[in-house]
């Protein structure tokens, strides 16, 4: 079951990853608009800017990583909807961004229904 049009936020300095990302997000039918960001400065400036419905936040970037970018977006926004993008050998840094307030994580290479459910259960959360 989707939520329904939203707009979803996609932080990684790789853009075939945030491609990819776009096409299972599109894909399930959980966003109407994904904007992108290729680093961390960026992506904390995008969701000031555009006020997305969910933010997927890869961990390793230049300038900003997902974690201090997380942190200010935080700050900006204490309810906002975080979901880390990570690569399997990195929990602990996925254990510390939940801390934080990332609401959820999923895991590179992608299982594109996982993706599409775990950020469906993100989006439903108040």
């Amino acid at each position: 079951m989707s939520v329904g049009p939203k707009k979803i936020l996609v932080v990684d300095d790789a853009s075939f990853m945030r491609t990819v990302l776009k096409d299972i997000i599109k894909s399930n039918g959980l966003a109407h608009e994904v904007v992108e960001a290729g680093d961390g400065v960026e992506g904390v400036k995008a969701y000031q800017a555009q006020k997305p419905d969910l933010v997927t936040m890869d961990v390793n970037m230049p300038r900003a990583d997902g974690i201090q970018a997380l942190r200010a977006i935080m700050k900006i926004d204490p309810a906002a909807k975080v979901v880390m993008v990570t690569s399997v050998e990195q929990k602990q840094i996925v254990q510390d961004a939940m801390k934080i307030g990332a609401r959820d994580y999923i895991v590179k290479p992608f299982d594109r229904n996982n993706v599409g459910l775990v950020l469906n259960k993100v989006l439903r959360q108040r």
